[in-house]
């Protein structure tokens, strides 16, 4: 008999490997069972786990052996499963697409090749709000030949649905120039330092990003994606009652100096991010403008029609 004796003042307990626990006659030692023959029941995550790979046609490493299909057989599987989830992917986004493009011409310099790999890349597409995005990809290029790039599909098909997420939370946070092919957020500005104001603290003001869900990482992870420059950019030097125009999530906003050699400090897209930015629906953060206009306010006059 297996165990373990632990030795105390009035009695030894004994671990043993039985069906029960019992205390001897003479009381000096309890029996505990420890029965490691027991297997312990299937649990909800196997069960998740099991039909996961039945989709994929991977069940048989889970089965015993003689429950298993030979594996040409079981290979055979995979790739019907795999072709008929393409198949089926790539016509949900197609159905979408029909949605969104229902009401504009198609373009007719439409590029067969581009389209091909369209479908390559979005076959294996199957999260829902991922989908629609494709469909918009589709639909905006159906309308407009040459408005997402190969390389702009290409960064897309890597991201998840969380990258997908943040990209519409910068979106949130940016201002776009009149032609919509410049997009930046804005993170500052300053006034270049002098004799009279080397030692005003208002001098630099900073826009805390971080308050409104995109911190540093955040910002690291969108440059990863290859959709925004992660070194901070800044404007030409403006001079005094000099005004720039942007708009910030369709709200027309314009930025006048109120002093000289002021400038705005800016994270800018790249055009792979400018291209994807037009996937996200204009929706202003007021808090985030008012915090905008705040923190601006010591270098310029802002004007916005909210």
């Amino acid at each position: 008999m297996k165990g373990i004796m632990a030795n105390s003042e009035k009695k030894t307990v004994v671990i043993v490997d039985k069906e029960s626990s019992h205390v001897d006659q003479d009381g000096s030692h309890e029996i505990i069972t420890n029965d490691a023959s027991k297997k312990p029941t299937e649990s909800a995550v196997h069960k998740q786990f099991f039909n996961i790979t039945q989709q994929f046609g991977l069940e048989a490493a889970l089965l015993p052996v003689e429950k298993q299909m030979p594996i040409e057989d079981r290979s055979n599987k995979r790739a019907r499963l795999a072709s008929l989830r393409k198949q089926k992917n790539i016509e949900a986004i197609v159905e979408k697409t029909y949605s969104f493009c229902a009401d504009k011409v198609i373009d007719k310099r439409t590029d067969l090749d581009w389209f091909n790999r369209f479908i390559t890349l979005a076959e294996d597409i199957s999260n829902k709000t991922m989908q629609d995005l494709w469909a918009k990809i589709l639909a905006g290029e159906l309308a407009r030949a040459g408005t997402y790039s190969l390389k702009a599909l290409k960064v897309f098909r890597e991201m998840s649905i969380v990258e997908a997420k943040l990209l519409a939370k910068a979106c949130s946070l940016t201002v776009k120039d009149q032609s919509r092919k410049n997009i930046r957020i804005i993170s500052g500005s300053y006034q270049q330092p002098g004799l009279l104001n080397f030692f005003n603290k208002d001098r630099q003001q900073y826009i805390n990003l971080s308050q409104f869900g995109l911190n540093y990482a955040d910002l690291l992870s969108l440059a990863d994606n290859h959709l925004i420059f992660i070194q901070e950019s800044e404007s030409n030097m403006m001079v005094n009652n000099e005004s720039i125009n942007f708009s910030y999530n369709g709200l027309p906003l314009k930025l006048t100096s109120k002093k000289a050699n002021v400038t705005l400090q800016f994270y800018k897209f790249t055009a792979i991010g400018v291209e994807l930015a037009h996937l996200i629906a204009d929706k202003a953060n007021d808090d985030f403008l008012g915090h905008l206009k705040q923190q601006l306010s010591h270098h310029f006059n802002i004007e916005s029609n909210e």
